[in-house]
C-alpha cells in the first residue's frame, strides 16, 4: 500500500436492513433496502456511495480547474443505480456523474470533467469495475 494519509472507519451490521456507524459517531444511520418495499426511514449503501463519490469527484474537478487557473463553481450529483447483473443473476452498481460547471465553455467543462475523472480516487477505484458515465454541462 502507498503512504497512508488517513484511514476512515465505519461498521455495518445487519446488511441492507441494518445499521452503519462511523467510529467517531458522525455517521450513525439505519439502513433500509429501497427494493424491499419497507416503509422505514433510512439510507442505503448506494446513497452513501453517491455522497462520497460526488464529494471526491468535485474536489478533483476543482483541483484540476485551479491547476489551469480557471475559476469555476461546480455542482456534482452522483446517481448510483442498483442493477441486475445479467452475467451471473446477481447485482451490480452503475454511476452517472452529473457535472455542472459555471465559469467555462462546454468544451472546457468536458475537458476538466475528463481530467477529474482520470484523477479522482473514486474514479480510479471503480475504473474497469463498474460503468461510470459523465453527463457534463457548462451552466
Amino acid at each position: 500500500m502507498s503512504d497512508v494519509l488517513f484511514t476512515s472507519h465505519a461498521t455495518a451490521k445487519g446488511g441492507r436492513d441494518g445499521h452503519v456507524k462511523s467510529d467517531d459517531g458522525i455517521i450513525d444511520l439505519n439502513l433500509v433496502n429501497p427494493a424491499g418495499g419497507s416503509k422505514e426511514k433510512g439510507t442505503n449503501p448506494e446513497q452513501l456511495f453517491a455522497a462520497g463519490y460526488a464529494a471526491c469527484y468535485d474536489g478533483a474537478l476543482n483541483l484540476k480547474a485551479s491547476n489551469r487557473n480557471k475559476e469555476i463553481d461546480s455542482t456534482i450529483t452522483a446517481d448510483v443505480s442498483f442493477l441486475k447483473d445479467q452475467s451471473d443473476n446477481g447485482f451490480k452498481v452503475g454511476v452517472t456523474l452529473n457535472v455542472e460547471i459555471k465559469g467555462v465553455s462546454q468544451s472546457e467543462a468536458e475537458e476538466l470533467a475528463e481530467e477529474a475523472h482520470e484523477f479522482c480516487p473514486y474514479s480510479k477505484a471503480t475504473r474497469g469495475n463498474i460503468d461510470v458515465n459523465l453527463n457534463v454541462k457548462a451552466v
